[in-house]
């Protein structure tokens, strides 16, 4: 089936390259002021055009040959009309333009970009741009964190488990893509605490109503990352250093051949954090040999992570037989110390998590794909990804990270033998394949019908070594399989003012789980396989719509019956993150409901400002949550992933941004739900305590402010100094169904401040920020409590055409 496959793929890709196509590619520059920021290309003959990037470059694709004429406009500059002869696949052009005598202030220009584009198609979603922040020092997760109704929940500093609260919905209600892929293919070292923002285009949120084209059981919302992918010659490099001894460096590359269109891609990371930062207040206590509580402050002792990866792409962009046909490899591994299980209440020493993985992949994309208006794109990939959990220290220890003691001093032994449960030195290892496939066909510009397939499957083994012989010959197999098969249309009508997208999917699960035992068989004792098989099929669809009343007001509506079926650390377990297995979990589905009004820009002199706001229910069946246990002190700090029957959400959020001048940039965005237990009465007929209570360990009440001014021309001519200060609010919480003091993070208000100043040509910026300034104490996942005050400085340098 391979062999008929890659002969059947390799005849469509010759097929498709009998069309007579080209791609243009140039830059728009005057001899002033350099490049000349999203001007507009426009070619008269095919009716193709496009905008430029902020330093001029552009690539106009699938052009067809013959002559044509390219103009070239822009409020800054007079407009350029130049001939051209496209007679072979690859054209390179340099456009001078002269620059022009106007108010720019006095000038109105209405043009939707990629990020409007994205957001006024109808579905709840916000799509963050990452040139503005990739040269601070943050974090994607701290990104998105500042971002309307996205709350990151993360069990402490750098490298520490995270999930993701979309309006309510959360934990793997929230699936993460990499280029449409799920993230979850490249295993524990390639996840968003590794990937920074400078190897990042853009960051997709949709919330609640999942597009046909990510194809997968997104339940309450999905985060797509798309990488950099600019086929300029270039090579950009990142360092930042900061407290708590975190040192991060990046550097992403690509090159292209303009005659041949061979192209090579390659990204790679490094970070690494001691995570030694201060922890006090009510959760951080030791316990005295009298039984006593003695609240600390203290730092974190045994909390390091490190994480190093890359990325290489080798294959032809651009070229009349493919848009895109690359293939590559991902290599990535990371180290982790585990301070404590679920709460913070018993710090452990000697706990460690150490997963690699290495994924190899085929990507190719086409557009006019044998025919005209046909996409059609196809990735596979195979991932070997291994894990080492291993903790074999005996002793109990407090927050100063000493051998706790009794009261005759003796030290006090763990009471399993390990930090968590029995000493283990597990092995756990996994083979991935996933392959997508999908079509795009526009029928007409206004008509559009949309296929996607992905399969995905898991072979997962274990060996833990700290067991006997006789008993690694018992260790079990886990298996999981799942295809999502997902059908669209898109409509645009009335001058595309609506525009309309239906969807189905389908979704099919398999689990097999086989465990060995000893059976007595004519009087011997045998091995023999006990196997448990699951296959779960369910059905979604759904629907997003949006009409613009006018340029400048969109309404939005989207509405779906998703369904999220079990991952595999919901099925299996997860050692390194304190999660046991539930192999009884059932699929949780949804239905959700969102309603938005998007509004802007508005001009008003120098003034611009835009908002949306909008509001959703989320009323979910056998939601899938993390168990609560409320026994802090429990020496296992383990729990498994379970159903919870009913769960009602329903908030609304709001989102403002000003500018002025082009040089003050003020944002504010708030989100509130309620997110409520809907069962009444259990099997049993009796009342549950919690009925109709706020689910806990959720924050529901989130706000961020963020400012920044631009000085330019300060010191040095083209130059940019920008200052920055952002303010971030969560309302206190429970994180126990137990509503006392002890079981519930305070109020937090957490403030940063920062600067960067980039030199002229935007090749070398240099950039200072000091986070959580007032060094105030900031929860999150389980009361975890999260770094306070730090500084950090980063150097980033970029080599353009080279």
């Amino acid at each position: 089936m391979r062999i008929v496959f890659i002969t059947i793929l390799l005849t469509l890709i010759y097929l498709s390259g009998l069309g007579q196509t080209a791609t243009i590619r140039g830059k728009v520059y005057s001899r002033e002021n350099g490049g000349v920021s999203y001007a507009g290309i426009k070619l008269t003959q095919s009716n193709k055009s496009i905008i430029a990037d902020h330093n001029g470059f552009f690539v106009l694709k699938n052009v067809p040959f013959g002559q044509d004429e390219l103009i070239v406009s822009s409020v800054e500059i007079e407009t350029q009309s130049i001939k051209v002869n496209v007679n072979k696949p690859q054209i390179d052009v340099s456009i001078v333009v002269k620059p022009k005598n106007v108010d720019l202030n006095e000038v109105l220009v209405i043009q939707k970009s990629e990020k409007k584009e994205i957001e006024t198609k109808g579905f709840a979603v916000n799509v963050i741009e990452t040139k503005d922040v990739a040269q601070r020092n943050f974090q994607t997760n701290e990104l998105l964190d500042r971002t309307v109704g996205i709350r990151v929940r993360q069990n402490g500093g750098l490298g520490s488990a995270v999930n993701y609260n979309l309006n309510g919905m959360s934990g793997n209600s929230v699936r993460v893509f990499i280029d449409g892929i799920s993230i979850s293919t490249y295993g524990e070292s390639f996840s968003l605490n590794s990937i920074p923002p400078a190897l990042i285009e853009r960051i997709e949120v949709y919330k609640g109503v999942i597009p046909a084209h990510l194809a997968d059981d997104a339940l309450g919302g999905a985060i797509n990352v798309i990488l950099k992918k600019g086929a300029m010659n270039n090579l950009t490099a990142a360092v930042s250093y900061g407290s708590f001894n975190t040192f991060q460096t990046n550097f992403n590359g690509t090159y292209r051949n303009e005659k041949t269109g061979f192209t090579v891609r390659a990204s790679a990371f490094h970070n690494y954090s001691d995570n030694d930062y201060e922890v006090w207040g009510k959760f951080v206590r030791n316990i005295l040999p009298n039984g006593r509580y003695e609240y600390v402050r203290a730092r974190r002792f045994d909390d390091a992570y490190r994480s190093t990866g890359g990325q290489l792409q080798a294959g032809f962009t651009n070229v009349k037989w493919a848009d895109q046909f690359l293939i590559g490899y991902n290599g990535s591994n990371d180290y982790k110390e585990i301070q404590h299980g679920t709460y913070m209440s018993i710090p452990y020493k000697g706990r460690t998590s150490e997963s690699q993985s290495n994924v190899f992949s085929l990507n190719y994309v086409k557009k006019n794909f044998l025919v005209k208006g046909l996409e059609f794109n196809v990735n596979g990939m195979y991932s070997k990804r291994g894990q080492v959990v291993s903790d074999t220290v005996k002793w109990n220890y407090n927050w100063y990270g000493q051998i706790s003691v009794g009261l005759n001093d003796d030290p006090i032994l763990r009471p399993t033998g390990a930090q968590q449960a029995a000493p283990t030195l597990n092995h756990i290892d996994r083979n991935v394949s996933t392959f997508r496939a999908g079509f795009n066909y526009d029928v007409t510009q206004n008509h559009r019908f949309v296929v996607n397939h992905i399969y995905y499957a898991i072979d997962r083994r274990e060996q833990d070594f700290m067991r006997s012989e006789i008993e690694r010959e018992f260790i079990g197999t886990r298996n999981l399989e799942k295809n999502i098969t997902s059908v669209a249309y898109e409509l645009q009508a009335f001058k595309a003012k609506l525009k309309n997208n239906l969807f189905y999917k389908y979704y099919r699960q398999g689990i097999d789980r086989m465990d060995p035992v000893l059976r007595m068989v004519d009087g011997q004792s045998t091995r023999t396989e006990n196997r448990t098989n699951s296959h779960k099929t369910a059905k979604g669809y759904g629907m997003a719509l949006s009409y613009a009343i006018t340029s400048r007001f969109t309404l939005l509506a989207s509405a779906e019956k998703a369904v999220r079926l079990p991952s595999e650390n919901e099925v299996f377990g997860s050692p390194g993150e304190n999660i046991v297995e539930n192999f009884g979990i059932r699929p949780e589905v949804s239905n959700n409901l969102n309603v938005g009004l998007n509004a802007g820009s508005f001009y008003a002199g120098k003034h611009k400002y835009s908002f949306t706001v909008s509001g959703f229910i989320r009323d979910t069946r056998d939601k899938i949550t993390q168990r609560i246990n409320p026994r802090v002190n429990d020496a296992l700090q383990t729990n498994p992933y379970e159903n919870i029957g009913k769960n009602k959400s329903i908030g609304f959020e709001s989102d403002f941004r000003y500018t002025f001048d082009n040089k003050l940039i003020v944002g504010v965005n708030m989100s509130k739900f309620n997110s409520v237990f809907n069962v009444q009465f259990d099997e049993n007929g009796r009342k549950y305590p919690y009925y109709n209570k706020q689910l806990p360990n959720e924050p529901y009440w989130t706000a961020n402010s963020n400012v920044q001014y631009t000085l330019k021309n300060l010191f040095l001519k083209n130059s940019a100094l920008n200052l920055y200060y952002s303010f971030h609010f969560v309302e206190r919480f429970y994180t126990s169904w137990l509503e006392i003091e002890d079981f519930r993070t305070p109020r937090q208000y957490i403030q940063d401040i920062g600067l960067s100043y980039v030199f002229p040509n935007n090749k070398f910026v240099i950039t200072a920020d000091a986070k959580n300034l007032f060094d105030r104490q900031a929860y999150d996942n389980f009361a975890v409590q999260k770094p306070g005050r730090a500084f950090y400085l980063k150097i980033n340098y970029l080599i353009n055409q080279f």
